[in-house]
């Protein structure tokens, strides 16, 4: 028995000593794992960077957010305003040349064709990310599990309205259309509700109401594509009926028109997102946010966006790039971004500060927010704006029926998945 006892001493102290070695030899590679990240964050000598994000209060942020950075680490950030939509063409066009920027803004819905083209590294510091921001946000901006973006706002369209014109958000579509009747007047281009019709980002909600959608399983099967569902041609003609209340070509009835007529206090109320915000209140309007009305008693789910910023697969200043990577999503500057901007940022620790959680107009959209649904992120996506664009046009425009448009859009969204394979 002592024996047997003493073996078991022995190897308890054999194994505790194992343990403490492991657990010391764990620390140390996680201590030099630390000090390695923290030695390739140090800018590389020389080092300068270029930015692409779209120009107003996104490109003014990144102005000052440059001035900052120089301020604190010696290297120079230059903006360069390129809509963010337009950033990963540009990009697969610059880059190979090496003329392209080394961080870009993008939609989250490009994160699948950037990969796929070899455009963006992935993000350096993923536990970071998955620890302090929004699991939406993370989402977003990754590709087949694995992190690319680093997200700077979660956004989506709402209902802007002016509030000296009503006085209190509609609940329901109808109210809208009775309202038209008494405030329209085409010959001022007053118009009770606007929106850019023939952009599939904005007029997919009408869709959605009845049980439209793009891909199914959550947005990743290209194989199933709701966009001419029953549900979906029901929402193209509700669409269509609204063309009695906004009766403007679809060339016409674009953004710069909605936007400007909204400006000037003449268009009642709008869909649009909280890029514009910024924007209005310098214009002098009095406006809300609120959710989207229902549409024949049901609640029509909006698009909602990851805003994000990226790393160029082409920049020649990798550690430099990711250390302004670092600091533009810090928290401080988030914030700050918040204040010029007003769009969300995705971050859990920002969700309770005041000047957030007591926004009204934040409020609005965080309702919103709560009926939307993500872009999809695969590649395909890419393939279904124009077709449902030029769907839209033909329905408002009466060139085509609903269902025959969207039949046309589908069929041709699916002939180009098929070109890919």
């Amino acid at each position: 028995m002592k024996k047997l006892l003493s073996l078991i001493l022995a190897l308890t102290l054999v194994v505790s000593v194992f343990a403490g070695c492991a657990k010391k030899g764990a620390d140390q590679t996680q201590d030099q794992g630390k000090q390695q990240q923290a030695e390739e964050l140090k800018p590389e000598e020389g080092a300068s960077l270029v930015v692409w994000e779209s120009d107003g209060p996104e490109g003014e942020f990144i102005k000052f957010a440059a001035q900052e950075f120089e301020k604190k680490y010696g290297v120079k950030v230059k903006f360069e305003p390129v809509d963010h939509t337009q950033t990963s063409g540009k990009l697969q066009q610059d880059g190979p040349a090496g003329v392209g920027a080394d961080i870009i803004s993008a939609p989250h819905d490009h994160v699948g064709k950037m990969v796929a083209a070899g455009l963006i590294q992935p993000n350096h510091n993923p536990d970071r990310f998955k620890n302090d921001f929004l699991e939406a946000a993370i989402n977003g901006v990754s590709y087949e599990g694995t992190i690319y973006g680093y997200p700077t706002a979660i956004e989506t369209y709402a209902l802007f309205y002016n509030k000296d014109i009503v006085k209190e958000a509609p609940k329901t579509f109808e109210e809208i259309v009775e309202f038209a009747k008494t405030y329209n007047n085409p010959k001022e281009k007053k118009y009770a509700l606007m929106w850019d019709v023939g952009n599939a980002y904005f007029s997919h909600c009408f869709l959605t109401a009845f049980g439209g959608y793009v891909f199914g399983d959550n947005g990743t099967n290209k194989d199933d594509i709701g966009l001419n569902n029953e549900g979906a041609v029901e929402g193209a003609k509700y669409f269509k009926s609204l063309r009695s209340i906004f009766d403007v070509k679809q060339k016409d009835a674009n953004y710069q028109f909605m936007d400007g007529q909204f400006a000037a206090k003449k268009a009642a109320m709008i869909i649009n997102g909280p890029w514009a915000v910024a924007g209005y209140q310098k214009a002098g309007v009095n406006f809300g946010v609120a959710p989207l009305p229902t549409m024949n008693g049901k609640q029509p789910i909006s698009f909602s966006g990851i805003r994000g910023l990226y790393l160029s697969s082409f920049t020649k200043y990798p550690n430099a790039a990711k250390l302004f990577l670092d600091f533009v999503t810090s928290d401080e500057m988030l914030l700050k971004r918040f204040e010029m901007t007003r769009q969300i940022p995705p971050v859990k620790a920002l969700m309770d500060k005041p000047e957030i959680k007591d926004d009204p107009i934040v409020a609005g959209f965080m309702a919103q927010a709560q009926n939307s649904t993500p872009m999809p992120s695969i590649p395909q996506m890419a393939l279904v704006w124009e077709p449902m664009a030029a769907a839209y046009s033909a329905i408002w425009d009466g060139k085509m029926e609903p269902k025959a448009a969207l039949d046309k859009a589908v069929q041709t969204i699916k002939d180009a998945i098929a070109s890919q394979k």
